[in-house]
């Protein structure tokens, strides 16, 4: 078989491919939300951090997720549900209040060495979410308030 030929056989592959995945959309849908469990709600942080929280975690940490246009092309889509869950399943402020205290204190901790070492939030996130860039001086006041929680 000719390389042309190849070619356009593959390419067709995986745009048949593409377009099957379409049938499998993710789930959007958001448990619901116990605002006594929040974390904001419990841990009253400034007006500012209170912000920063909203726009740089709870779209992975909390049950607030807020799915963009582009969470309705698959593969992405399910990428983007794998980041959503895992975030949840490791920190989850809309539950925050039915952790124990060690989990809490432990979660904390977590917080600030993901933020301080700019694991936190995620390169991919932070492109993809203008409002989630923080720069080196909001990074330093989170993570500063975070360390008056332990």
């Amino acid at each position: 078989m000719e390389k042309k030929k190849i070619i356009k056989t593959v390419s067709m592959v995986i745009a048949i491919l593409l377009v099957i995945t379409q049938f499998f959309p993710i789930d959007k849908t958001n448990p619901p939300v116990d605002t006594a469990q929040d974390f904001i709600q419990n841990t009253k942080p400034p007006t500012e951090i209170a912000a920063m929280l909203k726009t740089a975690c709870y779209d992975c940490h909390s049950h607030t997720t807020k799915y963009p246009w582009y969470t309705n092309i698959q593969p992405l889509a399910w990428w983007i549900k794998g980041h959503v869950d895992n975030g949840n399943k490791h920190l989850n402020y809309s539950t925050w209040s039915t952790y124990s205290a060690k989990k809490k204190a432990h979660k904390i901790e977590e917080m600030v060495e993901m933020v301080e070492g700019k694991e936190m939030p995620m390169l991919s996130y932070m492109v993809a979410h203008n409002e989630a860039w923080i720069d080196a001086g909001q990074r330093k006041a989170l993570v500063d308030w975070f360390k008056t929680l332990e």
